[in-house]
């Protein structure tokens, strides 16, 4: 978990939105990880997964006004990683409630955003 925390501190500034997404990326990617593969530091399925979904999110075409990858529009995930991400989910979000939550409710609230209809200018889709 150590890793985790000094990646989450090393990052640059983002908006908020995008730096709560990625926290919460990192948090269940580590959740999921010890959980099923018993290590403190991430393995090197999970951790290529989180370096991917990290740069997803940091190209993501929609910025602040984004609602959760899961509703969004455009599917930037490869179909395997989509998966992968999805199995993480599903195993960190409701735990993330009794480990995380204030993290988990922000995670909900952002998962009621309605699906942006604009790209910001200037955004890249990777």
């Amino acid at each position: 978990m150590v890793f985790i925390r000094i990646m989450a501190e090393n990052q640059g500034r983002r908006n908020k939105r995008i730096e709560r997404e990625r926290k919460t990326l990192i948090t269940m990617i580590g959740m999921y990880c010890k959980g099923n593969h018993q290590g403190e530091n991430l393995c090197p399925e999970c951790a290529e997964l989180l370096d991917y979904a990290l740069k997803r999110l940091e190209n993501c075409s929609f910025g602040e006004g984004k609602t959760t990858c899961a509703k969004c529009p455009v599917h930037c995930y490869k179909p395997q990683m989509r998966e992968r991400i999805r199995k993480v989910m599903r195993y960190a979000g409701p735990r993330m409630i009794y480990t995380h939550p204030i993290q988990a409710i922000y995670h909900i609230l952002d998962g009621r955003r309605k699906a942006p209809l604009k790209r910001q200018k200037g955004s890249l889709n990777n």
